[in-house]
Protein backbone atom coordinates (compact mmCIF):
# COMPACT_ATOMS: atom_id res chain seq x y z
CA UNK A 1 0.00 0.00 0.00
CA UNK A 2 1.35 3.45 -0.93
CA UNK A 3 1.75 6.30 1.50
CA UNK A 4 -1.33 8.42 2.26
CA UNK A 5 -1.69 11.35 -0.10
CA UNK A 6 -1.73 14.83 1.42
CA UNK A 7 -4.54 16.56 -0.44
CA UNK A 8 -2.97 19.94 0.25
CA UNK A 9 0.17 18.90 -1.66
CA UNK A 10 -1.87 17.80 -4.67
CA UNK A 11 -4.33 20.68 -4.84
CA UNK A 12 -2.09 23.56 -5.72
CA UNK A 13 -4.38 25.98 -7.52
CA UNK A 14 -7.84 27.48 -7.28
CA UNK A 15 -9.38 25.27 -9.96
CA UNK A 16 -8.30 22.09 -8.16
CA UNK A 17 -9.75 23.28 -4.86
CA UNK A 18 -12.96 24.38 -6.61
CA UNK A 19 -13.29 20.94 -8.19
CA UNK A 20 -12.72 19.27 -4.84
CA UNK A 21 -15.43 21.40 -3.21
CA UNK A 22 -17.88 20.50 -5.97
CA UNK A 23 -17.14 16.80 -5.59
CA UNK A 24 -17.59 17.08 -1.83
CA UNK A 25 -20.92 18.86 -2.20
CA UNK A 26 -22.06 16.17 -4.61
CA UNK A 27 -21.12 13.49 -2.08
CA UNK A 28 -22.91 15.25 0.78
CA UNK A 29 -26.00 15.76 -1.37
CA UNK A 30 -25.97 12.14 -2.51
CA UNK A 31 -25.60 10.95 1.08
CA UNK A 32 -28.49 13.15 2.17
CA UNK A 33 -26.26 15.11 4.56
CA UNK A 34 -26.62 18.42 2.75
CA UNK A 35 -29.70 20.08 1.25
CA UNK A 36 -30.24 23.27 -0.76
CA UNK A 37 -30.13 26.17 1.67
CA UNK A 38 -27.84 24.39 4.13
CA UNK A 39 -25.18 26.46 5.86
CA UNK A 40 -21.63 25.32 5.16
CA UNK A 41 -19.01 24.84 7.90
CA UNK A 42 -16.77 27.84 8.66
CA UNK A 43 -13.80 28.44 6.37
CA UNK A 44 -11.37 27.18 9.02
CA UNK A 45 -13.16 23.81 9.22
CA UNK A 46 -13.51 23.49 5.44
CA UNK A 47 -9.82 24.23 4.94
CA UNK A 48 -8.81 21.71 7.61
CA UNK A 49 -11.07 18.96 6.25
CA UNK A 50 -9.68 19.39 2.72
CA UNK A 51 -6.08 19.85 3.82
CA UNK A 52 -5.73 23.19 2.02
CA UNK A 53 -4.79 26.67 3.13
CA UNK A 54 -7.56 29.20 3.73
CA UNK A 55 -5.81 31.43 1.19
CA UNK A 56 -6.53 28.72 -1.43
CA UNK A 57 -10.04 28.06 -0.17
CA UNK A 58 -11.35 31.63 -0.33
CA UNK A 59 -10.86 32.13 -4.09
CA UNK A 60 -12.47 28.73 -4.72
CA UNK A 61 -15.50 29.72 -2.65
CA UNK A 62 -15.71 32.94 -4.63
CA UNK A 63 -15.72 30.97 -7.88
CA UNK A 64 -18.53 28.76 -6.55
CA UNK A 65 -20.49 31.88 -5.65
CA UNK A 66 -20.05 33.27 -9.16
CA UNK A 67 -21.13 29.90 -10.57
CA UNK A 68 -24.28 30.06 -8.45
CA UNK A 69 -23.45 27.04 -6.32
CA UNK A 70 -23.25 28.94 -3.03
CA UNK A 71 -24.28 32.26 -1.53
CA UNK A 72 -21.89 34.08 0.80
CA UNK A 73 -23.42 36.33 3.46
CA UNK A 74 -21.15 38.85 5.13
CA UNK A 75 -20.87 38.17 8.85
CA UNK A 76 -22.95 35.00 8.57
CA UNK A 77 -21.19 32.46 6.37
CA UNK A 78 -21.72 30.50 3.16
CA UNK A 79 -24.86 28.61 2.13
CA UNK A 80 -25.60 26.11 -0.61
CA UNK A 81 -27.82 28.03 -3.01
CA UNK A 82 -31.55 27.58 -2.37
CA UNK A 83 -32.30 28.15 -6.05
CA UNK A 84 -31.72 24.71 -7.54
CA UNK A 85 -31.80 26.01 -11.11
CA UNK A 86 -28.68 28.13 -10.58
CA UNK A 87 -26.85 25.12 -9.16
CA UNK A 88 -28.09 22.82 -11.89
CA UNK A 89 -26.53 25.05 -14.52
CA UNK A 90 -23.06 24.12 -13.31
CA UNK A 91 -21.56 20.62 -12.83
CA UNK A 92 -23.32 17.61 -14.29
CA UNK A 93 -23.90 15.54 -11.16
CA UNK A 94 -25.95 18.35 -9.61
CA UNK A 95 -28.48 17.71 -12.39
CA UNK A 96 -29.35 14.35 -10.88
CA UNK A 97 -29.14 15.41 -7.25
CA UNK A 98 -31.33 18.49 -7.04
CA UNK A 99 -33.93 18.47 -9.80
CA UNK A 100 -37.14 16.42 -9.49
CA UNK A 101 -37.42 16.10 -13.27
CA UNK A 102 -34.02 14.45 -13.41
CA UNK A 103 -35.26 11.53 -11.30
CA UNK A 104 -37.77 10.79 -14.05
CA UNK A 105 -35.03 11.10 -16.67
CA UNK A 106 -32.73 8.86 -14.66
CA UNK A 107 -35.47 6.22 -14.41
CA UNK A 108 -36.02 6.37 -18.17
CA UNK A 109 -32.32 5.83 -18.78
CA UNK A 110 -32.14 2.98 -16.29
CA UNK A 111 -35.11 1.27 -17.96
CA UNK A 112 -33.28 1.46 -21.28
CA UNK A 113 -29.98 0.12 -19.93
CA UNK A 114 -30.32 -2.09 -16.86
CA UNK A 115 -32.62 -4.81 -18.25
CA UNK A 116 -30.10 -5.38 -21.04
CA UNK A 117 -27.25 -5.42 -18.51
CA UNK A 118 -29.14 -7.96 -16.39
CA UNK A 119 -29.52 -10.17 -19.47
CA UNK A 120 -25.80 -9.86 -20.21
CA UNK A 121 -24.99 -10.61 -16.57
CA UNK A 122 -26.99 -13.85 -16.84
CA UNK A 123 -24.78 -14.86 -19.76
CA UNK A 124 -21.42 -13.64 -18.47
CA UNK A 125 -21.44 -13.45 -14.65
CA UNK A 126 -18.51 -15.14 -12.94
CA UNK A 127 -18.66 -16.97 -9.62
CA UNK A 128 -17.30 -13.81 -7.98
CA UNK A 129 -20.10 -11.74 -9.54
CA UNK A 130 -22.75 -14.14 -8.25
CA UNK A 131 -21.14 -14.10 -4.80
CA UNK A 132 -21.26 -10.29 -4.76
CA UNK A 133 -24.95 -10.31 -5.72
CA UNK A 134 -25.70 -12.77 -2.93
CA UNK A 135 -23.68 -10.70 -0.47
CA UNK A 136 -25.63 -7.55 -1.39
CA UNK A 137 -28.91 -9.36 -0.72
CA UNK A 138 -27.64 -10.76 2.60
CA UNK A 139 -26.55 -7.26 3.65
CA UNK A 140 -29.92 -5.89 2.59
CA UNK A 141 -31.81 -8.52 4.59
CA UNK A 142 -29.93 -7.61 7.77
CA UNK A 143 -30.23 -3.83 7.38
CA UNK A 144 -33.77 -3.27 8.65
CA UNK A 145 -32.61 -1.04 11.51
CA UNK A 146 -29.89 0.74 9.54
CA UNK A 147 -31.15 2.82 6.63
CA UNK A 148 -27.65 3.82 5.48
CA UNK A 149 -26.64 0.18 5.21
CA UNK A 150 -29.94 -0.62 3.47
CA UNK A 151 -29.37 2.02 0.80
CA UNK A 152 -25.72 1.02 0.37
CA UNK A 153 -26.55 -2.67 -0.10
CA UNK A 154 -29.32 -1.78 -2.58
CA UNK A 155 -26.82 0.24 -4.60
CA UNK A 156 -24.28 -2.60 -4.36
CA UNK A 157 -26.81 -5.00 -5.91
CA UNK A 158 -27.17 -2.80 -8.98
CA UNK A 159 -23.43 -2.12 -9.19
CA UNK A 160 -22.77 -5.87 -9.19
CA UNK A 161 -25.08 -6.28 -12.20
CA UNK A 162 -23.38 -3.44 -14.10
CA UNK A 163 -20.03 -5.12 -13.51
CA UNK A 164 -21.30 -8.67 -14.12
CA UNK A 165 -22.39 -7.62 -17.62
CA UNK A 166 -18.73 -7.85 -18.58
CA UNK A 167 -18.91 -4.53 -20.41
CA UNK A 168 -16.22 -2.16 -19.15
CA UNK A 169 -18.09 0.92 -20.36
CA UNK A 170 -21.10 -0.18 -18.30
CA UNK A 171 -18.87 -0.21 -15.22
CA UNK A 172 -17.69 3.31 -16.01
CA UNK A 173 -21.27 4.44 -16.57
CA UNK A 174 -22.19 3.21 -13.11
CA UNK A 175 -19.47 5.34 -11.56
CA UNK A 176 -20.78 8.33 -13.52
CA UNK A 177 -24.36 8.03 -12.29
CA UNK A 178 -24.02 6.11 -9.02
CA UNK A 179 -24.63 9.16 -6.85
CA UNK A 180 -27.76 9.92 -8.84
CA UNK A 181 -28.86 6.31 -8.32
CA UNK A 182 -28.07 6.63 -4.63
CA UNK A 183 -30.30 9.68 -4.40
CA UNK A 184 -33.12 7.82 -6.16
CA UNK A 185 -32.76 4.79 -3.88
CA UNK A 186 -32.83 7.02 -0.81
CA UNK A 187 -36.21 8.35 -1.94
CA UNK A 188 -37.78 4.99 -2.81
CA UNK A 189 -36.43 3.33 0.35
CA UNK A 190 -38.65 5.65 2.39
CA UNK A 191 -41.75 4.70 0.40
CA UNK A 192 -41.69 0.91 0.82
CA UNK A 193 -40.52 -1.63 3.37
CA UNK A 194 -37.46 -3.84 3.05
CA UNK A 195 -39.35 -6.92 1.88
CA UNK A 196 -40.89 -5.02 -1.03
CA UNK A 197 -37.45 -4.51 -2.58
CA UNK A 198 -36.29 -8.03 -1.78
CA UNK A 199 -39.23 -9.40 -3.75
CA UNK A 200 -37.51 -7.95 -6.82
CA UNK A 201 -33.85 -8.48 -5.96
CA UNK A 202 -34.04 -12.18 -5.07
CA UNK A 203 -35.68 -13.34 -8.35
CA UNK A 204 -33.30 -11.19 -10.43
CA UNK A 205 -30.30 -12.74 -8.69
CA UNK A 206 -31.69 -16.27 -9.21
CA UNK A 207 -32.37 -15.61 -12.90
CA UNK A 208 -28.78 -14.45 -13.35
CA UNK A 209 -27.43 -17.42 -11.41
CA UNK A 210 -29.54 -19.79 -13.54
CA UNK A 211 -28.30 -18.13 -16.75
CA UNK A 212 -31.83 -17.12 -17.78
CA UNK A 213 -31.14 -13.86 -19.59
CA UNK A 214 -34.68 -13.27 -20.83
CA UNK A 215 -36.15 -13.65 -17.35
CA UNK A 216 -33.45 -11.48 -15.79
CA UNK A 217 -34.21 -8.67 -18.22
CA UNK A 218 -37.96 -8.91 -17.64
CA UNK A 219 -37.59 -8.94 -13.85
CA UNK A 220 -35.29 -5.93 -13.94
CA UNK A 221 -37.84 -4.07 -16.07
CA UNK A 222 -40.52 -4.90 -13.49
CA UNK A 223 -38.25 -3.67 -10.68
CA UNK A 224 -37.46 -0.33 -12.31
CA UNK A 225 -41.05 0.19 -13.44
CA UNK A 226 -42.13 -0.27 -9.84
CA UNK A 227 -39.55 2.31 -8.70
CA UNK A 228 -40.75 4.75 -11.35
CA UNK A 229 -44.37 4.32 -10.26
CA UNK A 230 -43.42 4.85 -6.62
CA UNK A 231 -41.70 8.13 -7.48
CA UNK A 232 -44.66 9.32 -9.57
CA UNK A 233 -47.15 8.44 -6.83
CA UNK A 234 -45.02 10.20 -4.25
CA UNK A 235 -44.76 13.34 -6.38
CA UNK A 236 -48.51 13.35 -7.06
CA UNK A 237 -49.27 12.88 -3.36
CA UNK A 238 -46.96 15.76 -2.49
CA UNK A 239 -48.60 18.04 -5.04
CA UNK A 240 -52.05 17.09 -3.73
CA UNK A 241 -50.94 17.87 -0.19
CA UNK A 242 -49.62 21.27 -1.25
CA UNK A 243 -52.88 22.02 -3.06
CA UNK A 244 -54.94 21.02 -0.01
CA UNK A 245 -52.80 23.21 2.23
CA UNK A 246 -53.22 26.12 -0.17
CA UNK A 247 -57.00 25.71 -0.36
CA UNK A 248 -57.26 25.28 3.40
CA UNK A 249 -55.57 28.64 3.91
CA UNK A 250 -58.03 30.32 1.51
CA UNK A 251 -61.14 30.66 3.77
CA UNK A 252 -59.18 32.28 6.59
CA UNK A 253 -57.72 34.84 4.19
CA UNK A 254 -61.15 35.60 2.70
CA UNK A 255 -62.66 35.80 6.18
CA UNK A 256 -60.14 38.38 7.33
CA UNK A 257 -60.65 40.40 4.16
CA UNK A 258 -64.44 40.24 4.67
CA UNK A 259 -64.13 41.46 8.25
CA UNK A 260 -62.15 44.50 7.15
CA UNK A 261 -64.59 45.25 4.36
CA UNK A 262 -67.68 44.88 6.60
CA UNK A 263 -66.23 47.17 9.27
CA UNK A 264 -65.91 49.92 6.69
CA UNK A 265 -69.48 49.55 5.42
CA UNK A 266 -71.33 48.87 8.68
CA UNK A 267 -70.10 51.96 10.52
CA UNK A 268 -69.60 54.75 7.98
CA UNK A 269 -70.44 57.44 10.58
CA UNK A 270 -67.66 56.30 12.86
CA UNK A 271 -65.29 56.24 9.94
CA UNK A 272 -66.28 59.74 8.82
CA UNK A 273 -65.89 61.09 12.39
CA UNK A 274 -62.47 59.51 12.63
CA UNK A 275 -61.51 61.07 9.34
CA UNK A 276 -62.81 64.45 10.50
CA UNK A 277 -60.80 64.28 13.71
CA UNK A 278 -57.73 63.40 11.73
CA UNK A 279 -58.22 66.45 9.47
CA UNK A 280 -58.84 68.80 12.43
CA UNK A 281 -55.72 67.59 14.18
CA UNK A 282 -53.64 68.51 11.16
CA UNK A 283 -55.03 72.10 11.02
Amino acid sequence: MGRPVNVGQVLGDRDDVTHLLILRFQQLLGDGLLAPGSKLPPERELAASFGVARSSLRPALKVLEIMGVITQKVGDGSYLNKDASSVLAVPMEFLFLLDDTSLHELTEMRLMIEPALAAMAAERATAQDIALLKQSIADFESSAQDRIRLVASDLLFHRAIFEASGNRLAGRLFHTIHRAMLNMIMVTSQLVDLEHTLQFHRPIMLAIEQRNSELAARLMTDHLTDARDLLLQNRQAERSRQLRDHLASGPSVRKRAGQVDSSIHTNPLKNSKSAGKARSSRI
